[in-house]
Formats: C-alpha cells, structure tokens, sequence
C-alpha cells in the first residue's frame, strides 16, 4: 500500500507505473518494460494483458451495462463478446453484484461502480493490479470483503498489487506500507499482518 498526504504524489506514481500517464524524467520498469520504448499500440496491448487499474473515479462508460463495462479489457484482447460477457457476470457476483449486472452506471450507486470498476481490474488475470482509493466509497464491511476478493487475487506467483489509500481500515490487508511526501518514498515498512506471517514461517507464532 501507498499511504502519504494528498498531494504527495502517489496517483501520478502508480499513474506511471501503470502507463496512463507519462513521465517527464527518471527511469520506470514495470516487468522489465519501459512504457516510453513502446508504439501507442504496443503500450495498449501490453496493458491489456498486464495490467488492471481501478481509478479513483471509477472510469465506467456511461452508455455500457456493468457487464459490458467489465468486459471491455477482455474484448479488447480479442475474446469474443458472447464469452466476455460470461465471465463478466460471473466477477460480478464475486463481488456481490449479480443482481445489477445489466444496469448502467448512472444506475448503480457509487459503492456499486467502485465494485464494477474492481470487478474490471480482475477480469483478464493481470499481473499486476494498481488501485486508487479502492474502498473510498465503500462502507466498511463491503470494504473489507473487497479487499479480501482482492487480496485473493493478488497472492500468487507473478503477481503485483498496488493500493493507494487514506483509509487505515484496510492497512492489515498489505505485506508492506510505503509511507510518500512532496514526491518521495520516505519509508517503506512491513506490515503487522506480514510480521505475522514471517513468526508464523518460522515457528515464532505463539498460540
């Protein structure tokens, strides 16, 4: 998780991690890729089978069922619509939305777009998954049982999972904290819940 004041910099961060936005010095690598060496095409293309990102403004095309929205990164890979829809709907319930799934945005609350705007980050299996304020519309056990959908997900071989966040509610859900000021990673920690796991590994655990 990226934690730090507004303003520190941490959307432009996973912003350029992420490859939605370019940026104007340094070096950036993201699986040994460098964005600003790739053609538009190839940068859509690797982020289409890469990346999932849920922004803080959830980004859903307001014409589109949640289905169809949550369908769109699959499509754009070339999976055939009548398939992309399917396995939309069946995230969709993951997330506790299988009864909306043919509802447009302007119909869904800002809870239930958060969750389509999640449920679209998952659905091509990403390597790596960037997320902006994930549970900031959410109350707090919907909030949870998103963050455990997500963690879920991301524990695995190959696979990333960047939170930016101001709610301290989902902090036991991270491996590590990296605390950002003014452009800066100022501390990187590890989390209770890792130095949980770490005892436990090593029979430090007491019960």
């Amino acid at each position: 998780m990226l934690v730090g004041p507004s303003g520190s910099g941490k959307t432009t961060l996973i912003s350029v991690i992420a490859g939605v936005l370019d940026r104007d010095g340094g070096e950036c690598l993201v699986f040994g890729h460098d964005f600003q060496r790739m053609t538009h095409y190839e940068k859509t293309q690797y982020r289409g089978r890469n990346i999932g990102f849920v922004f803080q403004m959830f980004n859903l095309i307001p014409t589109l069922t949640a289905a169809e929205n949550v369908a769109v990164p699959l499509i754009i890979n070339g999976t055939r619509r009548r398939e992309a829809i399917g396995r939309a709907r069946d995230i969709l319930c993951r997330v506790g939305l299988s009864d909306r799934t043919n509802s447009l945005p302007s119909e869904l609350s800002g809870g239930q777009q958060q969750r389509v705007a999640i449920a679209r980050a998952m659905l091509h299996n990403p390597k790596l998954i960037v997320c902006d304020e994930p549970t900031s519309a959410l109350d707090h056990e919907t909030g949870h049982r998103v963050m455990e959908l997500l963690r879920e997900v991301a524990v695995g071989i190959d696979r990333a999972f960047v939170v930016v966040t101001h709610d301290a509610r989902i902090f036991e859900f991270a491996d590590r904290i990296a605390k950002m000021d003014d452009g800066q990673i100022i501390s990187v920690t590890n989390s209770q819940r890792n130095s949980s796991d770490q005892k436990k590994e090593s029979g430090e655990a007491h019960y």
